[in-house]
Formats: C-alpha cells, structure tokens, sequence
C-alpha cells in the first residue's frame, strides 16, 4: 500500500520520519559526545564508542527500513563474501549521487565495522547530524587553497595532521574508512573540465587514501573496492527517496592492500607517491572498464 502513494507524498513521509528518527537518535549523540569530551580516558572512550556505534546503526537500520517500506529499489549486490566486523577496511566507490552513501551503509550494514569518512569542516553546523558525526569521531577537513598557503606556510600540511590524529582514534575500535577518491560527484561538466582519461569518472585523488593507509597500515590492511551502477538514471538524493528508482547493481571486490602501499610517508617519499597513484590509477582503469561492461549488460537486457 505504501510503495502506491504518490512519488510526492512518498518522499514527504520518507523525509519526516527520517527527521523523526534522528531527533529520537540525537540526545544519545549529544550525550555521549559530551562524555568522551569531558572523560578522555581510553577505556571510557572506547566503551563509549561502542554505544555510539549502536545508536548510529540502529538510526541506520531505521532509515533502511523507510526505504524498503516505501521504495524497495532492487539492489543487486555480488562480492561482499567473508567481512567480518571486528575487522579494519578501508572502503572506496565511484561517486556519483548523495545516494550512494545511503547505498553503501545499506549494503555494509550488519557485515563489516561502521563507516566513518572525512567531511567538510562546515558540515558539522548541520542540524543534528553535524553534532552526531562529531560524537562518532568523524574528522572535520579545513580545505586551505593555495593562496592561503602562501599567506601562512604554517597551514601547509594541516590536513595530514588532522588524518592522523583521527586515525589514532580509529586503532582502538574497528573501522571502515569511507573515501570518495573522485573527491566530488560526476558530472558530465566536471569530467570535460578534468580532461578525465577514464569514460565513467572523475580522476582519483589518492592522498587522502594514502595519508589514512600510512598512519593505520598495521590496522588497515584490506579494502572494499565498491562500484556502483544506475541502470536507467543517476537519482538526486530527494529522487531517491520519493522512489524514482527501480534498480541498482553494486560489484564489490574485497582484497588485501599489499603491504608495499602501506605505514609510509606519501608526503615525503616521491617514489612511494608515484607507486601509490600508479596503483589507484589502475583501480579506477578496472572501474571504469566495469562500468562499462555493466552498461553493456544492461543494454543486452533491454533487447
């Protein structure tokens, strides 16, 4: 009965009871990052931590509940045998709509450790969620540009150092490192600018990568390697939700990093620099093939 409302009024509901859903969520956020802040004693983080945890799958669970309730969009998942949860990832994916994050908790939820990605420092003045990632120890990135660089030298480098004090907060509880390579979503115009040499994304920036494999090398030693394909059309987030979507194809490889690509300074070794973007370089050539041969398959099956 649900799934027939109209695509409106679906996505109205939807919107609301995810806003009810966090503000029932929100004061075990509040509280707990309170306390971590207050007591910042190990044992009493970790454990804190861990509650957190559970309170952000559960509001999770709950978003993917409305989902299903009102859309149920197939999606078609191959690849993500053998996770274990009291494991460490790092997990990367094409990125190509605000729905793929909400695609990706979905599919991870219940098999591997809960994911935590780096944001824009503005985003935590978003209401109620930004006090939530902050509780969960997301980091917040001040991007500087290069004028601001040459202004104040002393800004040179601050992003690394953010990384890696949120990695050491990362060692003592398993985790999955979420990071869109692309940086930003595609777009057609964003591709043409780029001068992009793949067909279907953007090109990878694998800093950030790097920075987080060099300071959790010993942890992070496997990645989920996730592509994500839209058959009929890439949906906005709010097309997502009002259940525009009929169906959706996730291939996941999951595979240990080789140890050459790990706990070393991609700052400073030139050589280890080049190695690592030779080595994403080829990760998004095979990413890019396998979108490829997903629009093929598709196109087959339309005949």
């Amino acid at each position: 009965m649900l799934k027939r409302l109209p695509h409106g009024l679906k996505g109205s509901l939807v919107m609301a009871f995810i806003i009810l859903s966090t503000m029932i969520h929100f004061p075990v956020f509040l509280i707990g990052g309170v306390l971590k802040f207050l007591l910042p004693l190990r044992p009493f983080q970790v454990v804190l931590a861990r509650i957190l945890e559970q309170s952000a799958w559960s509001w999770i669970r709950v978003n993917g509940w409305l989902l299903d309730a009102f859309n149920a969009p197939e999606i078609h998942v191959s690849g993500l045998d053998n996770l274990n949860r009291e494991g460490w990832y790092l997990v990367t994916c094409n990125h190509q709509t605000w729905s793929d994050i909400l695609i990706v908790q979905k599919i991870l939820a219940g098999k591997a450790p809960f994911l935590k990605f780096f944001l824009k420092q503005e985003l935590i003045w978003v209401p109620l969620i930004g006090i939530g990632w902050w509780a969960l120890d997301f980091p917040f990135m001040k991007r500087y540009s290069r004028a601001e660089i040459e202004k104040n030298p002393a800004l040179k480098g601050k992003d690394l150092e953010t990384t890696r004090k949120a990695c050491e907060k990362f060692k003592h509880i398993p985790v999955s490192v979420f990071n869109f390579m692309e940086g930003t979503r595609f777009t057609p115009e964003k591709h043409a600018k780029q001068q992009s040499p793949y067909q279907h994304l953007l090109k990878p920036k694998a800093g950030g990568a790097a920075f987080v494999l060099g300071a959790m090398g010993e942890e992070l030693d496997t990645m989920i390697n996730l592509t994500i394909y839209y058959p009929y059309t890439v949906p906005g987030f709010w097309n997502f939700i009002n259940g525009r979507i009929r169906e959706v194809h996730v291939v996941a490889e999951v595979a240990p990093i080789p140890a050459r690509y790990r706990n070393r300074d991609y700052a400073n070794d030139e050589q280890y620099r080049n190695e690592f973007q030779q080595w994403v370089g080829e990760l998004w050539s095979e990413k890019d093939a396998l979108l490829e041969q997903l629009g093929k398959d598709h196109k087959k099956r339309q005949l």
